[in-house]
């Protein structure tokens, strides 16, 4: 099995730049194969979805908008105690999302007076419609469900649809169904991949369209989003998951090769990496690291594997520092913070989709049920993108109002600017006022 291992100092060009680059690669080449498919869709509406349910995921739909009985029959059919568990997490999530509105509506309309007679401000509203994109994949995922629909309703989007790829028999994942449900959302169409993204930007006789979209997907769901972006908001970039466990020697070794593979399993163009300039701590994941592996069922040990022989790696810097650097200029999902003197060591984290700090808050923790929001920006979008949030279901709109004193003050400011930028009707509106 092989381990990608680096000393980063020693580690040539275009292999950083790989490593750094990670699997954006495959959604420049994915944009060319979403393209036929989402003006398929644009074209033929429901009947092309059903063909693509057909193609791509071995399922034949007849309502492509889950059932109220669909509903009854998934709540019915789950085990009591992944529903307490569904319950529990998605209780902390509501909590904590619920705390993100409250600071949000302290600030929902305000004004200050700029200069006398001069009032500006901003009033905040939600969006009016936005599809969230719930993933299936090798599994199925209702934390991404309660993850998504609850900010979006908390926010108060009055109008919310969930789009999740169906299973083999036409139907929607039970989980899925029962976590939408307890979101309070019971619009869930049976749609996955590009061909979703694009039904959720033009409508169809079924779907009908939204202003926004958010959610984490494959490679072609990240492409349909960019391909689409200049007719559907396309939310936040949440490609194929990332992940730094950042370490000194301070760090559990065993616990650093579970940690390592937490964010690794979910797909071969998943991207783990340890960053650390401790060289034992290095050694013995690399060392170890095969023997967890090899433990794991499949599909997701050949997982694993070719995760750490591709985007993954085992980086070995020369110092915390450098580290640390490394880790802003990567700019990952998720990241795990290992070392002593954490707090300190986390303010000079900048760029990072999450923090998780300490041995006792491993990645699955925020994953599920700490209460963060576990859909994070990928491929180094947290440059700029923020976590998920209430805010990103809302929108600000500045607001103001002028008053003669005011509009005696800035007239002369704003007809010179007027003038030297060459717009006469701007300065017009201001000089030929009846007042």
């Amino acid at each position: 099995m092989t381990i990608n291992f680096y000393r980063w100092n020693e580690t040539d060009d275009a292999t950083k730049q790989r490593i750094m680059r990670r699997a954006q690669a495959n959604i420049d080449d994915a944009i060319k194969a979403v393209g036929p498919i989402i003006q398929d869709v644009k074209r033929r509406g429901d009947d092309a979805l059903r063909d693509y349910a057909k193609k791509f995921d071995g399922a034949h739909i007849t309502n492509i908008k889950a059932t109220e009985e669909e509903f009854d029959r998934a709540e019915a059919a789950l085990d009591d105690d992944l529903k307490a568990a569904i319950q529990h997490c998605a209780k902390n999530v509501q909590t904590f999302h619920e705390e993100q509105m409250r600071r949000a509506e302290k600030d929902a309309h305000w004004m200050i007076e700029i200069e006398a007679g001069v009032m500006a401000g901003e009033q905040i509203n939600p969006i009016d419609s936005v599809g969230l994109y719930v993933p299936r994949g090798k599994g199925a995922f209702p934390s991404a469900m309660y993850m998504l629909a609850i900010p979006a309703k908390i926010a108060g989007v009055p109008n919310i649809a969930i789009t999740t790829p169906p299973t083999p028999d036409g139907s929607a994942d039970d989980a899925s169904l029962y976590t939408a449900r307890l979101c309070g959302i019971d619009t869930v169409y049976k749609v996955g991949g590009a061909q979703a993204i694009a039904a959720l930007a033009y409508g169809t006789q079924t779907i009908t369209p939204v202003k926004k979209t958010l959610g984490p997907g494959s490679p072609y769901v990240a492409a349909a989003k960019r391909y689409l972006s200049d007719i559907i908001d396309p939310g936040m970039p949440a490609g194929p998951s990332e992940s730094i466990i950042l370490c000194d020697e301070t760090a559990d070794p065993h616990n650093t090769c579970l940690d390592v593979l937490n964010e690794a399993e979910h797909g071969k163009d998943s991207a783990a990496l340890l960053i650390t300039h401790d060289e034992k701590l290095a050694t013995y994941v690399r060392d170890n690291l095969p023997k967890i592996i090899a433990d794991l069922p499949q599909p997701h040990q050949d997982i694993c594997t070719h995760v750490m022989s591709d985007y993954g790696a085992i980086i070995l810097t020369e110092s915390l520092d450098q580290s640390v650097a490394l880790s802003n200029a990567y700019a990952a999902e998720h990241l795990h913070l290992k070392v002593k003197d954490a707090d300190k060591i986390a303010a000079q984290i900048k760029h990072a989709g999450e923090i998780l700090i300490g041995e006792l808050t491993p990645s699955s923790l925020g994953n599920y049920g700490i209460g963060v929001n576990h859909v994070l920006p990928t491929g180094g979008w947290a440059h700029t993108y923020s976590c998920t949030s209430v805010w990103d279901f809302l929108k600000r709109t500045s607001i103001s109002r002028v008053d003669r004193q005011g509009f005696d003050a800035l007239k002369h400011s704003v007809t010179t600017l007027t003038d030297y930028e060459n717009f006469p009707a701007h300065g017009d509106v201001l000089r030929k006022r009846n007042l």
